[in-house]
């Protein structure tokens, strides 16, 4: 085997063994303390909290308020404060309050805990998505993003046998089952940031289980990924003679690469760059298409007991009854995410897959038997979870230059998390057993991220056709004349008329 090859795939071994778990484990973890309050409530916590009417759907929503407002300057601050240890800190800080969770006796109480809880895991996701594009190449990152989306698919499946067991606690110390599901499921949260701390590298160059040829290879790699960043060559050439050098040559070349890939100096934090992110267009196009997918994806997490209590089943076996339909989403989940790399495909998959959650919604309104209905929600959840890494993937892969691609992510989220606040009222008591309502506004909402979706496509495809036909070289003068102006330093990154986007 050609020896590149077999660096490279050394590398991403490596990467996957030693990224991959920690992150899959803290989303776990993530999904799993944002869907507890689910479990919770059909345990005790709305009867012994005293909650009434619309009180349950009220704390819910105010957990995204300060969710949302923390995502952008979360990414801003990422590169800055170590991803390696920020995403661990944040893990470990909503940990700590979900722990507190257990000590709430009313709904002043409860609402002041989600209003803090929201704080401290608005910042994960996007950091996450955002950490991963500085370790995997474009077409790399939605297999990874998948594998660790797909822990949210099985959270819902842990989740509720873990809440199951764990109500099984009641009286042991005097507290209720529900108290004891935030308190150990906060307490392992806590415990899985600490370890990660150790395992996650910082970025490529301080990689500490890579040699110090891989690093070199690696950094080469990535920078080479996308010739617009001012590199030109080989990306997969290995790097010369570099067995014969002592590990202090090779050290020096590590950082002089680095340097000169990345074009030093190091790009700094600048408005500018804030501002070209707010106005390209895939940024709204799929920020409300993750805002319609959302809808969905939370309200099913958040409300499937509900919707299963709704269909006869009560206590543990509602809890069981709500981990089938999350297994085969999950399986599906990866198994898109790698097609997407291999295809180099977004948008299309996700106007596959979402097809297969608006049958499920439909089939949820007109069905007459609870078995018709239950199997609606396996459809729900097989359409919905996979789509979720396409539209996250769109971004990283269309954004070139660090503030840029942080600005982008970080507002495709916040808008898109604002779907919480729907998603959290979709259904509401009066609706009870069959949730017609819910399941129409969670239709709604899907139907219209297949269309955004659609209309991003659509719009890649055509400036990637613009391109094609030399029609955007005029983008490199305008750079220049930026740089000389002193407006921006930034590298030109997506506007290089070379670039092109992922569909």
């Amino acid at each position: 085997m050609d020896s590149h090859v077999k660096m490279t795939r050394s590398i991403l071994w490596k990467l996957d063994t030693h990224v991959l778990p920690p992150l899959a484990v803290l989303w776990l973890a993530n999904f799993i303390d944002r869907s507890n309050i689910g479990n919770a409530r059909i345990d005790g916590l709305e009867r012994d909290t005293k909650l009434v009417g619309d009180q349950y759907n009220i704390i819910l929503a105010v957990f995204y308020v300060t969710y949302i407002a923390v995502e952008m300057p979360s990414n801003m601050l990422l590169k800055k404060m170590k991803p390696n240890r920020w995403i661990p800190f944040l893990v470990m800080m909503w940990g700590i309050v979900t722990t507190l969770t257990s000590l709430v006796q009313d709904y002043k109480g409860v609402l002041a805990i989600r209003i803090f809880l929201g704080f401290t895991e608005g910042g994960i996701l996007p950091g996450m998505v955002l950490y991963l594009s500085t370790l995997y190449k474009r077409h790399e990152l939605q297999l990874r993003v998948g594998i660790f989306y797909a822990s949210a698919s099985l959270s819902g499946a842990f989740g509720g046998l873990l809440a199951t067991a764990i109500s099984k606690m009641t009286g042991i110390a005097g507290l209720d089952g529900w108290r004891w599901i935030f308190i150990l499921e906060g307490i392992a949260t806590v415990i899985a940031g600490g370890i990660s701390i150790f395992i996650l590298p910082e970025s490529l160059e301080n990689a500490h289980f890579l040699t110090e040829e891989e690093r070199i290879f690696a950094v080469r790699r990535f920078h080479m990924d996308d010739k617009t960043l001012g590199s030109t060559g080989n990306p997969e050439a290995p790097t010369p003679n570099s067995e014969k050098k002592s590990t202090a040559e090779v050290r020096l070349e590590l950082i002089d690469l680095t340097r000169s890939l990345q074009g030093a100096p190091e790009e700094k934090f600048e408005w500018y760059e804030v501002v070209r992110g707010f106005k390209d267009i895939q940024t709204w196009l799929t920020g409300f298409a993750y805002f319609g997918l959302l809808v969905s994806l939370y309200s099913y997490s958040l409300f499937l007991p509900t919707i299963v209590s709704g269909l006869g089943y009560s206590g543990s076996q509602a809890q069981l009854h709500t981990v089938p339909p999350y297994i085969p989403a999950a399986f599906l989940t990866v198994l898109v995410a790698f097609l997407s790399d291999k295809l180099r495909w977004r948008g299309p998959f996700v106007l596959i897959c979402l097809p297969i959650a608006i049958v499920g919604y439909i089939l949820a309104i007109v069905a007459k038997t609870n078995n018709i209905r239950y199997l609606a929600v396996f459809l729900m959840a097989a359409g919905v979870y996979p789509a979720g890494p396409c539209i996250l993937s769109i971004l990283p892969n269309n954004s070139a230059g660090h503030y840029k691609k942080a600005t982008t992510t970080g507002l495709q989220l916040a808008i898109a998390n604002s779907g919480g606040f729907l998603a959290t009222f979709a259904y509401t008591p009066d609706q009870a057993p069959r949730y017609v309502k819910g399941h129409a506004i969670s239709l709604a909402f899907v139907s219209l991220s297949w269309i955004l979706i659609a209309c991003n496509v659509a719009y890649c495809s055509w400036e990637n056709k613009q391109r094609a036909l030399g029609r955007r070289q005029d983008n490199i003068t305008k750079h220049s004349a930026l740089v000389e102006s002193g407006k921006s330093n930034a590298p030109i990154g997506d506007r290089h008329p070379d670039f092109r986007f992922t569909i």
